[in-house]
């Protein structure tokens, strides 16, 4: 019900009883002014008919009482007079005339109690109004009544019963009501179209300013009302339009702002609601704040990676998506997240990328893939057979792609996918650097883990990885043998041919090993021409075997050098945890043992820790 309505239903409301009150209210005083009147006429009529009676009973005519009061119908506003005989008087002078007894009850009460009745009756089809009046003996004036009545004073003599017509005066009344009623009526609706006047620019200002909200709730902003009145009504309306002016132009900066921030653009004729767009925008950056302070605060890359998978899987409700990371030195894309899994294969993509990375179109172009918009445009992606589609995402680290991020989805869905682009690539932004300086860490760390000369791992990273280690092997409750090397008269090298020989030895070595080892173990370099190899789930006895091949390896491995050729032997100490000792360091200390055994007997050999050769050691 609009704002019209609601007033001319209450205004009609409210006249129609006003109306209503003052019809009734004319009405009831005009019958109460009819009845007085009717009850004036009728004691002056009652009057004139006493001094008449008593006149006529002093000159001796009250014979010819009953011709008067015939003669009184005549009289305008009188249809009947009717004198009623009292007790006193009929004791005294006799019954009287047939119609001067009482004829009802009303009549028989006033002759009783001496008191006067009023009140209106239907008489032959007619409103009348009637009244009985009696006559009280009195002594004052001349003639009095007590000079032809033997009676006392205060005694009631008779009554008179007057009969006055109301349909006069109810005919009178209608009239003068329905005038009123008119006069009410023509009052209203002049009052009506006044107040719609007046309405009117309030009514059409409140449906302009409904229609200007309800385009400002959907997220258009341009809506303005006109100015109707130089009222109050009238500086709402230029309120209102400066309000929606400074949102509108406030709002579209904003939007327009965030946009590029997202790199979304967000131009009116493509966009919903503008206002919920942008908040929703602003949501995403905030969130993708919080993101970033998460990420910083990781221990490694795969934790960031794992958090983005969250992101994607959680926020996004994307399924399907994989994240890639390249390796720019090797040239080959490796798999961190499969579906929200870690480590998991190569899934939505030809394995072929993972040899070659500029296989993939993402990584060769550093450019958004978008398969949405156009189809087949990577001859790499490899849907499911369910009419999947895709978008990849770099994600660019110093000035190159450092990561890629696939999301897979159902072709159907494909709108609705390219616009969370724009918000997951925040994400990404975000998260390009965080991962560029984990990468930078890590990578310094793996430079202070290794041997830069030989590559190998070296002892700081031995002391990191112990605790690992030995959880590891408790948590299996499995073995493992450590080996500790020696190259045999190493300091000759350097003597006779100096330390460019002596580090070319040393990396050929450290290239044997490494090749002798199976990926699950560790070569580690302990220090100089020393070194340690940690074989896992490997007991003493299988270890010997192991260290026997590796000696006669080295033995056979030549070394080129200018003018002659090299060939060095090893000597190698054995040494099993937790059975020679529970202690990781003590272990170690026993495989130096054994190699200090070995190098004791004749070099070139492998020798298995025994007690006795601690205790040996221990003496000297």
């Amino acid at each position: 019900m609009t704002l019209n309505t609601k007033i001319l239903r209450f205004f009609f409301l409210l006249m129609g009883v006003v109306l209503l009150v003052v019809l009734a209210v004319g009405l009831y005083t005009l019958r109460e002014f009819s009845f007085y009147t009717a009850e004036r006429h009728a004691r002056s009529v009652a009057e004139t008919v006493k001094e008449s009676l008593t006149e006529s009973m002093v000159n001796g005519t009250i014979a010819k009482r009953q011709q008067f009061l015939e003669r009184l119908k005549d009289v305008p506003g009188v249809e009947g007079v009717r004198v009623i005989r009292g007790l006193a008087v009929e004791n005294q002078f006799g019954p009287g005339l047939i119609m001067e007894h009482s004829e009802d009850e009303a009549e028989a009460n006033v002759l009783a109690c001496g008191q006067p009745a009023f009140k209106a009756i239907g008489k032959n089809g007619a409103m009348v109004f009637r009244a009985i009046i009696p006559y009280i003996a009195t002594d004052t004036g001349t003639p009095n009544c007590l000079q032809c009545h033997a009676v006392s004073r205060g005694t009631v003599l008779g009554a008179i019963a007057i009969d006055i017509p109301l349909d006069g005066v109810r005919r009178q009344a209608i009239t003068a009501v329905s005038l009123l009623g008119l006069f009410m009526f023509l009052t209203a609706l002049l009052a009506l179209l006044l107040l719609r006047r007046l309405l009117q620019p309030l009514v059409e200002t409140a449906a302009a300013v409904k229609d200007v909200v309800a385009q400002a709730v959907g997220g258009v902003f341009s809506g303005r009302i006109e100015r109707r009145t130089s009222d109050e009504l009238g500086e709402i309306a230029s309120q209102l339009n400066r309000l929606m002016e400074f949102l509108d132009e406030g709002i579209t900066t904003i939007g327009r702002r965030v946009g590029e921030l997202m790199g979304y653009s967000q131009g009116r004729q493509n966009i919903a609601n503008q206002f919920v767009t942008t908040t929703e925008m602003v949501e995403g950056l905030v969130e993708a704040s919080h993101f970033k302070q998460a990420i910083e605060e990781d221990q490694s890359k795969r934790e960031v990676y794992q958090r983005l998978a969250r992101v994607l899987g959680d926020q996004y409700d994307f399924h399907h998506f994989s994240i890639y990371e390249v390796a720019t030195s090797k040239n080959h894309i490796t798999p961190i997240v499969l579906d929200g899994a870690l480590d998991a294969s190569c899934r939505w993509c030809d394995p072929q990328i993972l040899i070659d990375a500029n296989a993939c179109r993402v990584r060769r172009t550093g450019h958004e893939v978008n398969a949405v918009d156009f189809p087949d445009i990577c001859t790499m992606f490899r849907d499911g057979g369910e009419g999947e589609t895709h978008i990849c995402l770099p994600i660019t680290q110093s000035g190159s792609v450092g990561s890629v991020v696939q999301m897979v989805f159902p072709a159907e869905h494909g709108q609705l996918a390219r616009l969370m682009i724009p918000f997951i690539a925040v994400y990404l932004r975000e998260a390009a650097p965080v991962l560029e300086a984990k990468r930078l860490m890590e990578h310094l760390r793996e430079n202070s883990l290794r041997d830069p000369m030989t590559g190998l791992y070296n002892r700081r990273f031995l002391e990191e990885y112990v605790a690992t280690l030995i959880a590891f092997s408790q948590r299996r409750k499995s073995v493992f043998s450590v080996l500790m090397l020696d190259l045999d008269y190493f300091k000759q090298v350097n003597d006779s041919f100096g330390h460019e020989a002596g580090d070319k030895v040393l990396k050929t070595l450290a290239e044997t090993l490494a090749n002798s080892a199976r990926t699950s173990d560790m070569v580690i370099r302990y220090g100089g021409e020393e070194f340690l190899i940690i074989l896992m789930d490997t007991s003493a006895e299988d270890a010997a075997i192991i260290a026997e091949k590796i000696r006669v390896k080295v033995e056979e491995t030549k070394i080129a050098l200018p003018g002659t050729v090299l060939q060095k032997t090893i000597s190698i100490g054995i040494s099993e945890f937790p059975s020679d000792a529970d202690s990781f360091w003590q272990v170690v200390k026993y495989a130096d043992v054994a190699l200090y055994e070995a190098k004791k007997t004749g070099r070139n050999r492998v020798v298995r820790f025994l007690p006795m050769m601690w205790q040996e050691d221990e003496k000297y």
